[in-house]
């Protein structure tokens, strides 16, 4: 039997159900769940009412495994191999892809929807395309990313979407040069992982805000030179990432930079908030950029294996990042643990 956790409709509690995989068909490959972080998209998914996703949904998008079976053209993994599901991958036909930006793929690479729920066989929609707590999936084979066995797939799962989104956005969303100052708003998983991204990047001065002693001492343990707790005053930045979903943190990391510099959402934000910010004193004066990056705008095929050799390397530390871990029962509990301000990141072994 193959389980999956299962939002059925919205309002229902999420309920592990058996579900259906097809085969692999051609450019496809099917993998063997062994870890998938819990992350807040998930959540956001549950408290939306589904995120304007079709019923019913299968949870979980943070996942790494072992490769089971590939279908027909497949040749960059095999059997055996350990690979990290990537949710967002370059089409290689949108105008930005075509235009050779391929990081700001307006599409993403999308499968076959390949699985199903067994009571009713009807098709699950899988979050972000990938589906991750679930004993298995089938996915697009351009999803799977092969990584070397060294690396613990309880450690490589969060390539897959918290810390490849807070590291690419110093890296390759809006890059972070070397000797730069850069202010990171929030100290979540996402905003200690934009520590090391600037880290690896060379940044010479890395201000960690937030508003919890524990996670301002943990920035400064994974890379930053200062810790400020929220409310305090930080001017003269040249890259400040706001990885809070609130509109307030981007409007600090605006006022946050230096003439040129350039403030980058990194969070998630609510729908239909405003930015309360002077257009003039704010922008214009001062020159400043607003960037926005999706999932750390990585490439998955060639940015996860570079962060994973980081990690090899000692030059990224993602075992710091795994606090816990919990099983796929305990998931709907870790999700709604979400909300307290305790840790950097569960993940689910199964």
């Amino acid at each position: 039997m193959t389980r999956g956790l299962v939002y059925a409709e919205p309002g229902a509690a999420p309920q592990l159900e058996e579900i259906v995989l097809d085969a692999p068909g051609p450019n496809e490959v099917r993998v063997r769940v062994v870890a998938c972080g819990v992350c807040h998209t998930d959540l956001h998914v549950l408290e939306t009412g589904g995120w304007h996703m079709r019923f019913p949904i299968l949870l979980g998008h943070e996942a790494a495994g072992v490769v089971e079976a590939v279908g027909e053209g497949v040749s960059h993994v095999a059997p055996g191999d350990n690979v990290v599901i990537a949710w967002h991958v370059p089409c290689g036909e949108c105008r930005n892809c075509v235009r050779g930006d391929e990081r700001r793929c307006a599409n993403y690479l999308r499968g076959a929807r390949k699985m199903r729920r067994a009571r009713d066989d009807s098709s699950l929609t899988p979050v972000l395309r990938t589906g991750g707590y679930a004993d298995a999936l089938v996915v697009h084979a351009a999803c799977a990313v092969k990584l070397p066995p060294e690396l613990p797939l309880e450690q490589a799962c969060l390539l897959a979407c918290g810390f490849s989104t807070g590291a690419g956005a110093a890296l390759w969303s809006t890059p972070v040069q070397p000797g730069s100052s850069v202010a990171v708003i929030g100290c979540g998983g996402v905003g200690l992982a934009v520590v090391q991204g600037a880290r690896l990047a060379g940044a010479k001065r890395i201000v960690a805000i937030d508003t919890v002693p524990e996670k301002l001492q943990l920035a400064l343990e994974l890379g930053a030179t200062e810790a400020v707790e929220a409310g305090g005053e930080v001017k003269e930045i040249d890259h400040a990432f706001s990885a809070i979903g609130a509109p307030a943190g981007l409007v600090d990391a605006i006022r946050m930079c230096a003439y040129g510099g350039t403030a980058c959402l990194v969070g998630v934000p609510p729908s239909k908030r405003t930015l309360d910010i002077d257009i003039e004193m704010d922008l214009f004066a001062r020159h400043v950029t607003i960037a926005v990056t999706h999932g750390g705008d990585v490439v998955p095929q060639r940015d996860f294996p570079f962060l994973a050799q980081a990690a090899l390397d000692g030059r990224l530390d993602l075992q710091r990042f795994v606090t816990s871990t919990c099983s796929l029962e305990e998931v709907p509990a870790a999700l709604a643990a979400l909300h307290e301000p305790t840790g950097v990141r569960t993940v689910a072994l199964l």
